[in-house]
């Protein structure tokens, strides 16, 4: 039905005063007076003159002809409500017009946010309060939050904090937070658009798409009560309602909570003034100083140009503080008023690098880039008839010491690029105008000719502010600076695994002990704080956090969470469960029996014996899309989460989100999915089992053991002579089976990623077990050769079995998978490096004491071979076994002291001088070797394995993660039937040109909106993070000390001052009869 209402049909300005009369053809509500009635003209407005609005004399009530639904036009697909009603219009009809007709759940508690409401700029610290404070108690109290619903100061920070948590929200049906605008009908902006005496179901509302506050309606709110009367302070205030008053908010507030601080009525009088003088003295000092007071919190129009003084000292404040590393004037600065995005400049962010401190790392390494763009420079200028004065001047002195101080972005660029290597593209390149593929040496030209003049780009405002001021507190390792531009920058995972690689990297070229020790703490401390706000992320919603993970980044270098973490060695962050996706669409507690089992039988997989994550999630979203919708609400009004790994192949983009392929996910707010037409139920499940990682890896296990048994029979029981008698035709196979591991080894190295050659290179060279792959490939290659010949048959059969056994070794890489042995494998290696650093200990006693043994029991033998036996040989079997020397040198050989036949080969004999002192050195060398370093070896392998056990499932799941990226690129069948993958791959990818799918489960681009509710989601998560984490520290047994400290300094402070005034009062006492007196005695002449 049509919904009637009151209205005031004459407006005022919005803030309850009338429009003064200016022309004739205007009224002096400032419309025009063709608006108006003849009787309204004739009764009010034609024959007398007000200055003073009162609605009750100057407006008329009719049917309100505004009302219905409002549809934001281009701003949302939501439709709110909205009606124009008088302001004496009883609460019971709006309340129940709330509720039974709009559908609104009853509010267990209603708070209204008053004040804000100008252009002023609302400080950053109001804005965490409503966010975090406000917003987040009225959706855990299921309560309504009334402000003026324009996007303009307090209401809308309301409005972006009720949408932030309407985004961070993990599932549609989870409380949301209602806010209700109540605005002034005047006030509106373009409120004609509203009116429609029918009924507008929807009416269209333009909103301005500006930064800037306006007093368009906020697309935030849920509904909408345009009134024309500012009276709503002054009526809460006379019936006694609570008020909360926000000091240092500026405004009214301040002056409100001034007032109450410091403005109190005086004391009542000891004395018996006159009659009048008892109620009017009091008044008005107190009226007095309240205006004092009004004075000081609003001055003039004359104090604008201290305000732009006092903010360009703020700038040049803020300059200093982050030159002097005073996070908390910083932060102070922050809060009140300074604007980042106009503070920061490419210059300016110029400025503060160049004012790096002397002889930390940060300066060496700049010092050193912009050493070699001078040289690029100086040989550019050869070309010029006159060289650049500025490169002069930067060239004429030798060393360091005759280079100027100012360094450019390029030279932060390089030096990001040394530290971070290839794991993102070059930071700042497209300030300078750079391309992000050019070589270094174009990179150094292009530089170098743009660096001569004056740059534009200085003037530039900072694509990325905080993450920029992040980057420059972290190369100089300050640890509270950083913590606070991580809070502030976006991209919190990121960014910290960011801060972390980056430590960790200036750590390993850093000289000094204490600084790299406080390097390695900062980066441990921002990998904890990835791996907490990680962990808070997929509690909210595993699927978005999936998607976090795999999101490049335009901050930081196209780069994602999975990238930067493994290169940045991140162990914690990767032993999340949210990290490990190892059963992909399979659910995680498949037992190992039923996956076996599929695997010989494939035919299983279409049944109920494997269960897929799909039909979990299909069926959470129909019990979502069915209960607790709000009659008349669309509740998917910021969307469901549907970036799982489950539905990457199944969900398209709507063309709106600007997602960078149509086989990306959206996380935009739609009333439909747009879904394409699923797979066939054969097809789907055939392609879930096969493209699971855990299927590829156990393929890959059952089918190496069966290599490695064909190889061991080859070895044992069929290996022919060279052609023609053989090889055999198991050895074929086996030759085939190795031909296919090896087009595998090429195919991950050479045609998987968009890395250049070089970074290929250098990537598969660093993994350890790449390097194993490759020696037993050549074993392999030189061990066919060798048997191929008869000459070199026996060789290339030595090499084969060297090769099997290298073969077989790889299996400690494939057990690593494993929880229990995973850990044993890493401390296996870890003990390798204590037994060569045993092996040194030993091989310096093992020189000592065979040295002078030999020298002590042997005056004369100058053959090499006898000489490196008892040197070395004789000392080992001493410590080993006693009776193995005593059989292995008999002391009954024949010997002779002839030096002739001894140089002929014949034993020379002992010298008998030094035995007593070879005895003492033999129990010196047996305590040292058989106590003492054999204990030390045994204590070295028991601190490593309590290190590794304590952190075992730490190092299992990193170890895990590897091999999922591993087995998730490879093919689902194994060699040696890969080669009809590889050709399948070629026949897809060279041939119909078919993109990859594999390649966007781990990486993906967002744009547009879902980039933007992906990231308030993820900044939203972080600000629940670090108030819990607050709320722990304040709780704390040294911050409760802290402030019981504080509050007994204040009470002896407050005792003293009392103490002072009490003195005072008695001396005054003392000397008020010397005062009296004089007056008494002329009382009595």
């Amino acid at each position: 039905m049509a919904l009637q209402g009151a209205m005031a049909n004459v407006e005022g300005d919005g803030n309850g005063n009338a429009a003064k009369l200016s022309k004739s053809e205007k009224d002096q509500c400032g419309r025009a007076k063709d608006s108006h009635t003849s009787v309204a003209l004739g009764d009010y407005f034609s024959t007398a003159i007000v200055n003073r609005w009162d609605s009750s004399q100057h407006s008329s009530e009719y049917p309100t002809d505004a009302y219905g639904e409002l549809q934001f036009a281009g701003a949302s697909k939501r439709h709110s409500y909205f009606i124009r009603l008088s302001c004496d219009t009883p609460p019971s009809i709006v309340y129940t017009l709330l509720t039974n007709n709009w559908g609104l759940p009853s509010p267990n508690l209603v708070v209204s946010v008053v004040g804000g409401e100008g252009r002023s700029k609302v400080k950053t610290w109001v804005r965490e309060v409503l966010r975090q404070g406000l917003v987040k108690a009225s959706q855990s109290t299921g309560a309504w939050i009334l402000t003026a619903g324009l996007q303009e100061g307090v209401g809308r920070c309301v409005g972006e904090a009720v949408r932030d948590h309407a985004t961070a929200a993990a599932s549609p049906s989870a409380n949301k937070v209602l806010a209700l605008g109540v605005a002034p009908w005047g006030v509106v902006h373009d409120n004609e658009q509203l009116v429609n005496s029918q009924g507008s179901f929807p009416a269209k509302y333009y909103v301005q798409k500006s930064s800037r506050d306006s007093c368009c309606l906020d697309n935030n709110y849920q509904a909408f009560l345009l009134v024309d009367d500012g009276s709503r302070v002054e009526q809460s205030l006379k019936t006694s309602m609570p008020w909360l008053v926000l000091a240092g908010s500026g405004g009214v507030a301040d002056l409100l909570s001034d007032i109450l601080e410091r403005v109190s009525p005086a004391p009542p009088s000891s004395g018996n003034p006159a009659e009048g003088e008892e109620e009017a003295a009091p008044s008005v000092d107190l009226r007095e100083r309240v205006g004092e007071r009004v004075r000081m919190h609003f001055p003039g129009n004359d104090d604008l140009d201290k305000l732009v003084d006092q903010y360009c000292d703020l700038e040049e404040s803020m300059t200093d503080a982050l030159i002097n590393n005073k996070p908390q004037f910083v932060r102070l600065f922050t809060e009140n008023g300074l604007n980042i995005l106009d503070y920061l400049t490419y210059g300016r962010l110029e400025s503060l690098y160049s004012s790096v401190a002397d002889g930390t790392l940060a300066y060496r390494l700049l010092q050193r880039c912009l050493l070699d763009r001078s040289g690029t420079m100086s040989s550019a200028n050869l070309l010029d008839d006159a060289p650049d004065p500025a490169t002069t001047k930067m060239l004429a002195g030798n060393g360091p010491s005759g280079l100027s101080r100012t360094f450019s972005l390029f030279e932060v660029s390089e030096v990001l690029e040394l530290l971070m290597g290839d794991v993102c593209q070059p930071f700042y390149y497209s300030a300078l105008g750079l391309e992000p593929n050019l070589s270094r040496r174009k990179a150094l030209k292009k530089a170098s000719k743009l660096l001569r003049g004056d740059s534009m780009y200085r003037q530039n405002r900072c694509l990325y502010p905080w993450a920029s001021l992040f980057i420059w507190a972290i190369l100089q390792n300050h640890s509270e600076m950083a913590v606070y531009f991580w809070e502030m920058a976006g991209e919190t995972v990121l960014s910290a695994l960011s801060g972390c690689k980056l430590l960790r990297e200036m750590s390993k070229l850093e000289s000094e002990t204490e600084t790299k020790l406080s390097m390695k703490e900062l980066a441990q401390r921002f990998e904890n704080l990835a791996h907490d706000v990680f962990g808070a992320c997929y509690q909210s919603s595993e699927t978005r956090s999936f998607t976090l993970l795999i999101r490049k980044s335009p901050v930081w270098g196209a780069t994602t969470c999975l990238q930067m973490g493994t290169a940045a060695d991140a162990r914690l962050f990767f032993s999340h469960d949210g990290v490990q996706i190892w059963w992909g669409y399979m659910r995680r507690s498949t037992e190992v029996w039923r996956l076996v089992l599929t695997f010989f039988c494939p035919v299983l997989c279409c049944t109920g014996l494997i269960s897929y994550r799909e039909d979990e999630e299909e069926q959470q979203e129909e019990e979502e899309g069915q209960g607790g919708d709000i009659p008349g609400h669309d509740h998917s009004t910021y969307g469901t989460t549907v970036f799982s790994y489950s539905d990457i192949n199944h969900i398209e983009a709507d063309s709106g989100d600007g997602l960078s392929s149509p086989l990306s996910a959206t996380i935009k707010g739609v009333r439909k999915r747009s879904v394409p037409p699923k797979r066939p139920f054969i097809v789907s499940r055939w392609r879930k089992f096969w493209f699971a990682p855990v299927t590829s890896f156990t393929g890959n296990v059952l089918m190496y053991f069966l290599f490695l048994l064909l190889f061991a029979y080859v070895l044992l029981v069929d290996f022919r002579r060279p052609p023609p008698a053989g090889p055999a035709v198991s050895e074929y196979i086996m030759y085939f089976w190795i031909f296919t591991i090896v087009c595998e080894e090429i195919r991950v190295t050479f045609l998987v990623g968009s890395l250049s050659l070089r970074q290929r290179m250098r990537l598969y060279w660093q993994d350890v077990w790449n390097k194993c792959d490759l020696t037993a490939i050549i074993l392999f290659i030189a061990g066919l050769t060798c048997r191929m010949f008869p000459w070199s048959f026996d060789a290339g059969r030595a090499l084969l079995c060297v090769d099997y056994m290298v073969f077989t070794l790889r299996l400690i890489h494939i057990f690593a998978i494993h929880r229990q042995l995973g850990p044993k494998i890493i401390i296996v290696g870890k003990m390798m490096k204590d037994i060569f650093f045993f092996l040194f200990f030993l091989g310096v006693w093992i020189m000592a004491y065979g040295v002078a043994n030999q020298a002590l029991i042997y005056s004369y033998d100058p053959r090499p071979d006898r000489i490196f036996r008892r040197v070395f040989y004789r000392p080992t079997s001493t410590s080993s076994d006693r009776s193995l020397w005593r059989r292995s040198t008999p002391w009954d050989m024949k010997c002779t002291s002839n030096i002739t036949e001894i140089e002929a080969g014949d034993e020379p004999c002992r010298n008998q001088y030094g035995n007593w002192l070879v005895v003492i050195l033999l129990v010196v060398y047996l305590l040292v070797t058989n106590i003492l370093l054999i204990n030390l070896l045994i204590a070295m392998f028991s601190y490593t394995f309590s290190k590794v056990q304590e952190n075992s499932d730490v190092y299992w799941k990193f170890q895990r993660y590897n091999l999922i990226v591993e087995y998730h690129s490879r093919p689902s069948l194994a060699p040696p039937f890969i080669i009809l993958s590889h050709l399948h791959l070629f026949i897809k990818r060279h041939i119909r040109r078919v993109p990859s799918v594999k390649v966007h489960h781990f990486v993906r681009e967002l744009k547009g909106k879902a980039a933007n509710r992906l990231m308030t989601w993820e900044s939203i998560q972080k600000e629940n993070f670090l108030s819990a984490q607050s709320k722990l520290q304040r709780g704390s047994d040294s911050e409760r000390l802290k402030r019981m400290s504080v509050k007994v300094d204040t009470v002896l402070k407050q005792m003293s001052a009392s103490r002072d005034y009490e003195h005072r009062l008695r001396a005054l006492e003392n000397e008020s009869p010397l005062l009296v007196l004089p007056r008494r005695t002329d009382e009595v002449q």
